[in-house]
């Protein structure tokens, strides 16, 4: 825990891990609510690997850190290092919150609690019964498969590359007749969707999976839980493929830290002025380029 020389109050220390992590607008958010709160605090990005990430956070725990965000590739390794997990991060097997505590590390995962806030409160959607796609099967999509099914979808349909981590995340929600485990190459088999949530990475790494037209319709919302240019791709398609509601992750990547901030602070922030700067922000990027 580091002074601020301006007073004799103590700055509280916070960061984001991730890899890459430059982009991430987590340490803006956070200063914003502490500025609202009137908190000290400082919040930075920390780049480390996965290889790397054990050693950074020991690191990081050293010099006073008292929590820490967690995101891609990181999240299902921050579950393992803990020495406790709440039952959100529990169902999740991934963690994208850590709490220092007397025994170590405490994991959490506020990610699905954000994603449901987000949609039903800010963009004012009815969840319940909608048939679902989530695409696939890494942290993200780990973070967020029990919130939605807790909030009254219909039928989960999971699809990613590779079998093992499909099966596995659809093993961990243990409700065989909700949830369905597919391959992405089988993905135009499966009809249309009322909710079509993009978990995963693959717009940041230049490789969107190709999707068929046919899985939106015009009652169709298409979520991506990436803000900024890596949404781009998915709600491009979206859009071409007639889909109703077109959102990206920026109003879930506010409404998780505020989840985060009030585990760290036990308070809780106003998010809706800080979504608003972040979005009217975002919209002028997109408007110069």
């Amino acid at each position: 825990m580091s002074i601020d020389s301006s007073s004799s109050s103590p700055v509280l220390r916070y960061a984001v891990f991730g890899h890459p992590v430059a982009h991430s607008l987590s340490p803006r958010i956070h200063a914003a609510f502490g500025r609202q709160l009137g908190i000290a605090l400082e919040y930075t990005a920390i780049d480390a690997a996965p290889e790397q990430f054990d050693v950074a956070l020991a690191a990081f725990a050293a010099e006073g850190g008292l929590g820490a965000n967690i995101t891609l590739p990181l999240k299902t390794r921050a579950a393992s290092i803990c020495s406790h997990l709440s039952e959100r991060a529990q169902r999740a097997g991934a963690v994208n919150t850590l709490i220092r505590s007397a025994t170590g590390w405490e994991g959490d995962n506020t990610d699905g609690t954000g994603l449901i806030r987000d949609l039903t409160e800010r963009h004012g959607l009815d969840l319940r019964s909608r048939r679902t796609l989530l695409i696939g099967a890494g942290g993200a999509a780990r973070g967020v498969a029990p919130a939605l099914l807790d909030a009254g979808i219909g039928d989960l349909y999971i699809v990613n590359r590779t079998s093992e981590r499909v099966d596995a995340l659809a093993d961990a929600l243990g409700m065989p007749g909700r949830v369905h485990p597919r391959y992405l190459a089988d993905v135009g088999t499966l009809g249309n969707f009322d909710l079509i949530v993009n978990a995963t990475s693959a717009a940041r790494d230049d490789a969107m999976p190709t999707l068929p037209m046919s899985l939106a319709t015009p009652r169709t919302a298409a979520v991506d839980l990436s803000y900024g240019e890596v949404a781009i791709p998915f709600l491009a398609w979206a859009k071409v493929a007639g889909a109703h509601d077109r959102i990206d992750g920026l109003g879930m990547l506010v409404e998780q830290a505020a989840e985060s901030f009030e585990r760290w602070h036990r308070k809780r922030p106003d998010t809706d002025p800080v979504y608003a700067m972040l979005r009217e922000r975002a919209d002028a990027l997109v408007t110069a380029d």
